[in-house]
């Protein structure tokens, strides 16, 4: 009896944990014995809202992990068990990455293998700088973490709690920038191909999205780089920030020397490049050059000047901002005075006239038949009045 009841508890383990285990469109974050980093670790909490831990925070097997194509930005990672009030099981998972910028490559790395995985696409949820949800998934990326929100079981109609586990999470995670990076904000008509980009902090993720194309050899990510790759149509445009005017300069030398040489043998090459601010911006398998170039001219470039050190021009600026606000402040002032007394001016006037007119009308109440004086001043010779007192009036026949 007792050998039948531990195979029964040990099969309910099992049937547990089976949607963590498989394959088939399930998240494979089953957790090992390796104790997760305190960096990570710290941020899943014992409780979020509704949902308590049900577990120790683990360190995620390296399968999870190849979701994000083992990035290594993505080395700071921890998994914990949770239940919700009413018995429902999600698994999270935070990866702490050095920034910003890292956390939302490891966001648009992972969403195309997540998506074929289920072959279906994922919608945004509006948890976090940005996010995607699937049936049985939740990703959103606040910060400098990235968040994976997992349940036992894929029901495709049930989506809401996974939103609601992500949300009670973001409330206690650093907000960082608010946003998502401003490169992509850059691109022509960014809005609507957001979902279809691929965010890259290291060569290797570029490379490895953009194969067969010896010119980005040439493109270094020293100095903090940053890329993202866009699908348009056919085309495929292709935009390396570089933080400094001279690492754009070095680039730009390297990139146009390679190109040089590569189609003078003939090898494969971006269909249009051009430098663009710090930007290097190239097109790939464009229908033609005079359509890549036309890609390239929507591409928006604002300056941004950052000093390393000490800015030298600080208490000119300083100087000059002061007085900027002192003298928005004086007209501001002026500009209130005049309409306060121009407002005075015109509500006493108006309140003026009427007091005027409703006295003057009273008075020409006593005169409407004769006025010798429009009714201020007038003799009452025709005895019409008949608030006259007789007493006082001359009799006829009677004399001074």
């Amino acid at each position: 009896m007792r050998s039948v009841l531990s195979k029964a508890f040990l099969g309910a383990i099992f049937l547990s944990l089976y949607p963590f285990i498989t394959g088939a469109g399930q998240s494979s974050i089953l957790t090992g014995p390796r104790t997760p980093p305190a960096e990570a670790a710290k941020l899943l909490l014992e409780r979020f809202g509704n949902f308590k831990a049900a577990g120790a925070a683990m360190a995620p097997q390296p399968e999870f992990m190849t979701s994000f194509g083992n990035d290594k930005e993505a080395n700071l990672a921890a998994s914990r068990p949770y239940t919700s009030s009413d018995g429902e099981r999600f698994w999270l998972t935070i990866i702490k990455t050095g920034s910003d910028s890292a956390a939302y490559a490891l966001l648009t790395e992972a969403k195309p293998t997540l998506e074929t995985s289920q072959a279906q696409s994922g919608a945004n949820t509006g948890v976090g700088a940005d996010s995607f949800v699937l049936p049985d998934r939740l990703l959103f990326v606040k910060g400098s973490a990235l968040v994976a929100v997992n349940r036992d079981l894929a029901r495709a109609s049930e989506s809401r709690s996974l939103v609601d586990v992500a949300r009670a999470v973001a409330d206690t995670l650093d907000k960082g920038q608010g946003d998502i990076p401003v490169l992509i904000k850059h691109l022509p008509d960014w809005q609507n191909v957001q979902r279809r980009i691929l965010y890259a902090v290291n060569e290797n993720t570029l490379r490895k999205a953009i194969s067969n194309q010896p010119v980005l050899d040439a493109v270094s990510f020293a100095g903090g780089a940053e890329a993202v790759i866009a699908d348009y149509d056919t085309e495929r445009l292709v935009v390396v920030e570089f933080n400094t005017p001279q690492l754009a300069t070095e680039n730009d030398s390297r990139i146009t020397a390679r190109l040089q040489e590569l189609r003078n043998q003939g090898q494969p090459a971006p269909t249009a490049y051009r430098r663009v601010g710090n930007y290097s911006v190239f097109v790939f398998d464009a229908p033609s050059e005079q359509q890549a170039n036309q890609l390239i001219d929507q591409v928006k470039y604002q300056q941004v000047v950052q000093w390393l050190g000490k800015n030298p021009y600080a208490y000119g600026d300083a100087v000059r901002e002061f007085t900027q606000t002192t003298l928005g402040v004086l007209v501001s002032v002026v500009k209130a005075s005049g309409l306060a007394v121009l407002g005075s001016l015109v509500i006493g006037g108006f309140l003026g006239a009427l007091l005027f007119t409703r006295r003057r009308r009273a008075q020409q109440q006593f005169g409407e038949a004769y006025s010798d004086a429009g009714g201020m001043v007038r003799l009452n010779l025709d005895e019409v009045d008949s608030k006259t007192d007789p007493a006082r009036l001359l009799r006829p026949g009677n004399s001074i």
